[in-house]
């Protein structure tokens, strides 16, 4: 996806705010297999992918737990940084040799404080990362293990494609074992 594209589906901008917005944005390209967040450190950057795909995940005593995915047009930050400038819970794997969209947060956070529109922007942003992580604890919380796989096939079916079944079942919040049962008597 091209920046302009994925900067405007968060939040329309006038030309002026738009074109301040770009100036602080580099291209980035990152082998399969980078980390771009490390659990623990307070992240500078927040990035916009252009091409390729990335998950989040955390460190447990069993392994690791992925909890999120994220393809072209989605934005890649740690919220603690962004919004408080603490440590992120979460780290962040490229799956596939990936094009980003790099940006520095300081200086975002300076357009904001001179640009309503940028200000609104990165509001909504906010907001929407919100609106993603309430749907993913309401449907961990209250739907079955098939609900959720059902859901993720309707959803974003690309994703069975491009993402080790291992990962899937770690987002899904279920054994490997356990998804391929599902998928069986699916079909």
């Amino acid at each position: 996806m091209e920046i302009k594209e994925i900067v405007l589906q968060i939040y329309r901008l006038p030309e002026a705010s738009l074109a301040n917005l770009l100036s602080l944005m580099k291209q980035r390209s990152y082998k399969k297999g980078h980390l771009l967040f490390e659990e623990g450190r307070v992240e500078k950057k927040l990035y916009l992918i252009k091409s390729g795909l990335v998950r989040a995940y955390a460190e447990k005593e069993n392994g690791q737990v992925t909890f999120w995915f994220g393809w072209e047009g989605c934005v890649v930050l740690s919220m603690a940084s962004y919004v408080l400038a603490q440590p992120g819970y979460e780290s962040i794997e490229l799956l596939e040799d990936s094009e980003l969209y790099e940006v520095d947060i300081q200086a975002l956070r300076a357009l904001y404080a001179d640009d309503a529109y940028l200000a609104n922007w990165g509001r909504k942003l906010a907001e929407l990362e919100l609106i993603k992580t309430e749907k993913r604890l309401i449907a961990m919380q209250c739907k079955t293990a098939q609900e959720r796989y059902l859901d993720l096939l309707k959803e974003h079916p690309f994703l069975l494609f491009r993402v080790q079944l291992g990962h899937i079942a770690s987002y899904l919040g279920m054994s490997q074992v356990s998804l391929s049962r599902i998928r069986a008597e699916i079909k």
